[in-house]
């Protein structure tokens, strides 16, 4: 370019070249914003998660992710228990195919900042132990060994009223599938 000399643009060529460079970064905007939304609703497995499932996996009364399922084997009292992530916090569950939602024991809840005031028990609830007042309440995001629901109604109940966390049918109907099989619970996304 020896001897070249650059002339300025005129208001046009200036204008049509903004334009596209506006209209260029519109699209790479679009494009981001379409892709954050596909690995919202994609689940990955951290190198802790997998670190969790190898561990599992070397023990027999553990419960095995195998892809986008979940095998859960039965306890002494025939029980399926099982640990879950609510908001990333960890959390013990009992799957219960009974229970219409999940629900949480007060001390459970007030882990991940649910505390209900005594005005919020208004839901008559059945339980083994006779009816008693529940507070609804909503959960962003539940994880059980790689399954993720989000948005999953649960209620809050009197520590009394309840000893175990409930993994409940909000959370299982979910799921693509939920079955007993061969002494084992198997969750499948």
């Amino acid at each position: 370019m020896c001897g070249e000399i650059a002339l300025p643009l005129s208001g046009d060529q200036w204008g049509w070249r903004m334009r596209s460079i506006m209209f260029f970064a519109a699209i790479l905007i679009g494009l981001g914003t379409v892709m954050a939304q596909v690995a919202d609703r994609m689940t990955t497995v951290s190198p802790a998660a997998a670190k969790t499932v190898s561990l599992a996996t070397a023990r027999q009364d553990s419960p095995q992710a195998i892809g986008r399922s979940l095998s859960i084997a039965g306890d002494s009292r025939g029980h399926f228990q099982t640990e879950g992530r609510i908001d990333g916090q960890r959390i013990g569950f009992m799957v219960d195919t009974g229970a219409s939602v999940i629900a949480l024991n007060e001390k459970s809840a007030a882990r991940f900042g649910l505390r209900p005031t005594p005005a919020d028990y208004k839901t008559n609830v059945s339980t083994a132990n006779g009816t008693i007042k529940a507070a609804r309440t909503k959960l962003a995001m539940v994880d059980i060994g790689g399954l993720v629901v989000r948005d999953v109604e649960a209620m809050v109940l009197p520590d009394e009223a309840l000893s175990e966390n409930l993994l409940g049918l909000s959370f299982l109907s979910r799921l693509k599938r939920f079955e007993y099989a061969n002494g084992k619970m198997v969750l499948e996304q």
